[in-house]
């Protein structure tokens, strides 16, 4: 028996009778058996923060119940992005794959090998232009657009490539022209970079993520946009999040909101603080920065020819939010509600933002004891998850599966269950 679980199970028996219920009682308000939570209140079974959030929101406990369960993964710090020398190798496999790898030249030298290198920062000789630079800005940003839309529909893997090229390419250009478009340039390369981040994070690769996003920093404030540095702070407040640090989640997303970042960084950074505090259980920090994140976004005037931060393909992110943050926060038939309101609206070509709240919604549905509407929603989103390999699904998505597994003998989970294990067993492989 671990510590922290006697610890959780004498605050939760204490707390429920002072409620005055049984555990029967409390069983049919948080959808666990008896059994179970007999097992827990004796710290024989080990609480999951899902319960501890239930419980919380059950017994009006402010949070006291979800601080005593650790996160799923033991916080540890972020990995050191590093780019000290680094060289890009892109390897290229018969049968169609291909991957980056980050040496050091150093290295590549002393192997002797002959690969093509790119090296971030380096200068190829190229003849000067003038007269179309303006247009490739044009190209770069509609191919900006049809990136974000084939991420949509396929494996971050398959994105990667194309992605990291064409940002190299576009501080080429940057070099070699006038300086009005090369801030243009520079600056839409920064976006690429930021994307770049985006989607190595849904590979699983936190290291890429920072170095990416560290790049896109520095590429806007070679165009003189300050503002990409608070959001540097946002990415790393979600990779924070999603590594089970909530305390260094909040911090970051904090310093971004107090920051004088333009409206949607720090719109972005309430969002994120918000869904930090509800992850904390602090309900009133969450709806509190919920309603500041609106405001700030509400203000905000989106530049048309620059390609917007932050999620495109949800119609009002913060609603969709709010949704998610009412399942940390213990209310998941509230949560569910909202979030399928808000996946209505997504667009049908959106297959990983679909399939990513998708997922949270079927969660919020399992939790709320309402099964055979979870089975249903996952069923209509499983094709999509299968389909964007994403490392950031797949983490709720066995969350999905566990849940789904305590009411193994419902026949909608039954009927289910091949196909959700093969999603996760291949979800969590990849």
């Amino acid at each position: 028996m671990l510590e922290t679980s006697i610890d959780f199970g004498q605050e939760l028996r204490a707390r429920r009778l002072a409620a005055g219920l049984s555990l029967v009682q409390l069983g049919q308000r948080v959808h666990y058996s008896k059994s179970q939570l007999s097992k827990v209140e004796r710290g024989i079974k080990r609480p999951t923060t899902e319960l501890a959030r239930l419980c919380d929101a059950q017994l009006d406990a402010g949070g006291a119940l979800t601080r005593l369960v650790p996160a799923h993964r033991s916080p540890s710090p972020l990995p050191d992005p590093g780019h000290n020398d680094e060289v890009w190798l892109m390897h290229l496999s018969k049968d169609g794959s291909s991957s980056f790898q980050t040496v050091t030249r150093r290295s590549v030298i002393a192997a002797g090998a002959s690969a093509l290198t790119m090296r971030v920062g380096e200068v190829l000789p190229q003849p000067s232009f003038d007269e179309g630079a303006s247009t490739a800005v044009d190209a770069s940003r509609l191919l900006f657009d049809q990136f974000r839309r084939l991420g949509q529909a396929s494996g971050p893997g398959s994105v990667l490539p194309p992605l990291i090229a064409q940002t190299h390419s576009l501080e080429q250009m940057a070099v070699r022209a006038d300086f009005r478009t090369r801030r243009e340039l520079l600056l839409l390369a920064s976006r690429y970079a930021e994307y770049t981040g985006w989607m190595a994070q849904e590979c699983g690769d936190d290291a890429a993520a920072l170095w990416w996003t560290e790049r896109a920093v520095q590429l806007a404030e070679a165009g003189a946009d300050k503002g990409l540095a608070a959001y540097a702070y946002v990415r790393h407040s979600l990779i924070s999040l999603y590594r089970g640090d909530v305390s260094h989640a909040l911090q970051l997303a904090s310093r971004a909101l107090e920051s004088d970042a333009p409206l949607r960084v720090r719109g972005l950074a309430a969002q994120h603080l918000a869904q930090s505090a509800a992850v904390d259980g602090d309900y009133n920090t969450c709806m509190r920065s919920l309603d500041q994140a609106r405001e700030l976004l509400a203000r905000d005037a989106a530049e048309p020819d620059r390609p917007v931060l932050g999620a495109s393909h949800v119609p009002d992110v913060v609603s969709m939010f709010r949704g998610w943050c009412m399942y940390d926060l213990g209310h998941p038939r509230q949560a569910a509600a909202m979030l399928g309101v808000e996946t209505e609206q997504i667009p049908q070509h959106a297959f990983r933002t679909r399939a990513r709240y998708g997922v949270r919604q079927a969660l919020a549905h399992a939790a709320a004891g309402e099964i055979e509407q979870a089975c249903e929603v996952t069923k209509e989103i499983l094709p999509s998850v299968r389909l964007t390999h994403s490392a950031t699904i797949a983490a709720d998505l066995r969350r999905l599966s566990h849940t789904l597994g305590r009411h193994s003998r419902n026949a909608a989970v039954r009927t289910l269950a091949p196909d959700l294990t093969a999603v996760v067993v291949r979800t969590t492989a990849s």
